[in-house]
């Protein structure tokens, strides 16, 4: 097996973990950081120097720098997919817990439903 394939597997893998896996805080916010930053280092390099992408393609097992870069992307994509995902539905149980205590709270008290019987359409017929 060649070294990228190894290692896209198990990128794919850990991805897969943190979508089971809840984690958020400041520990998830410092990796996020030092991994934008790490992009932003390496898209940087590539910029600049364009020919150490294609000779860490090679030394990986991938024939071309291009190819290496989009693996990259596609790594980055299902992060971003993942965390999207689990902000949506950290939202989801929040909005859910909000309207189940607007629910309750707005709910007449069984003194109320009891005075409110007697104002219905069946009331005066």
């Amino acid at each position: 097996m060649l070294v990228i394939q190894v290692l896209l597997l198990v990128v794919v893998l850990v991805v897969g973990v943190l979508l089971v896996r809840s984690t958020a805080g400041a520990r998830h916010q410092a990796v996020r950081r030092l991994l934008l930053g790490a992009l932003v280092a390496l898209a940087v390099a590539s910029i600049l120097v364009p020919t150490a992408v294609t000779a860490v393609a090679n030394v990986v097992g991938v024939g071309r720098g291009a190819d290496l870069l989009l693996y990259g992307l596609v790594v980055a994509f299902l992060g971003f997919v993942v965390s999207s995902y689990r902000r949506s539905r950290a939202l989801e149980e929040t909005v859910t817990q909000l309207a189940r205590r607007l629910a309750l709270d707005e709910a007449p008290t069984p003194e109320q439903a009891r005075h409110h019987e007697g104002d219905g359409p069946a009331a005066g017929a």
